[in-house]
């Protein structure tokens, strides 16, 4: 997977191929980083890339010309979207994630300031040379550095051979349409607490009924909207009606 990273600090999101899955995924020769800095692409001495905004008001905006040439740089040898990330542009998934690795690679455009020049943007009165605006949350950063390297570590994990069980990745959260079921270990009783009899009794169909049903719970509780749209089968239906209504009973208690 070939990902390229447009941004002023390239020493900064290097350290995340330094780290964690992203490093296997380098060091196996599955992930590929390119980073371009649009300050070498700068019209001036000063290699500077930004100015004030037509129309007067506070910040600077990144000028359009040096981050079309720093894009097409990056687009060298990758094919995939130029994705810009802003707290403007629609949520990053999973479902992003698995379509980026799906897709073979894309270029991650790291904002700063005020943002960039709008004439940048698909739909805008030229042909735009952003595809696509992400945003990792409802939060304003001072760049989209930090947003590039959790997009990158997301994808990371996700190529062949990077976690070692492929389940792994089957079995996280929102890739099954729900989060995901509790985890125990060693030792079996903790600070009073214990693990739950099912999970040592070596009943493997019923070990994996336990877990999606408190997947299912645990989605109701905290993020009922992804049940919206979720196929179950008629027992888990069943189940989770059951859930919820004893949850009802036991919060008016």
């Amino acid at each position: 997977m070939q990902v390229s990273v447009i941004t002023l600090f390239p020493e900064w999101v290097e350290q995340v191929t330094k780290f964690g899955m992203p490093r296997v995924a380098v060091e196996q020769a599955a992930l590929s980083l390119k980073l371009v800095n649009p300050r070498d692409f700068a019209e001036n001495a000063w290699r500077r890339i930004d100015r004030r905004p037509y129309g007067g008001g506070p910040g600077m905006v990144m000028e359009a010309e040096p981050l079309a040439r720093a894009i097409a740089a990056s687009r060298e040898g990758n094919a995939g979207p130029v994705v810009a990330l802003t707290p403007q542009g629609e949520r990053f998934t999973q479902a992003w994630a698995e379509r980026f690795v799906a897709g073979g690679g894309m270029t991650l455009l790291c904002g700063r300031y005020e943002g960039w020049d709008a004439r940048l943007e698909a739909g805008s009165a030229s042909d735009g040379q952003i595809d696509v605006e992400l945003s990792v949350g409802d939060v304003v950063l001072s760049g989209g550095e930090l947003g590039a390297m959790m997009v990158i570590d997301a994808c990371a994990r996700l190529l062949p051979g990077v976690l070692g069980d492929e389940n792994s990745a089957m079995e996280d959260s929102f890739s099954s349409g729900v989060l995901d079921h509790p985890h125990y270990a060693r030792p079996p009783e903790w600070r009073g607490q214990t693990v739950p009899e099912v999970l040592m009794s070596g009943d493997h169909a019923a070990i994996r009924r336990w877990r999606r049903q408190q997947a299912l719970a645990r989605t109701w509780e905290r993020r009922p909207d992804l049940l919206d749209g979720l196929t179950l089968s008629p027992d888990e239906q069943e189940w989770l009606r059951a859930y919820i209504a004893q949850h009802a009973i036991d919060a008016k208690r």
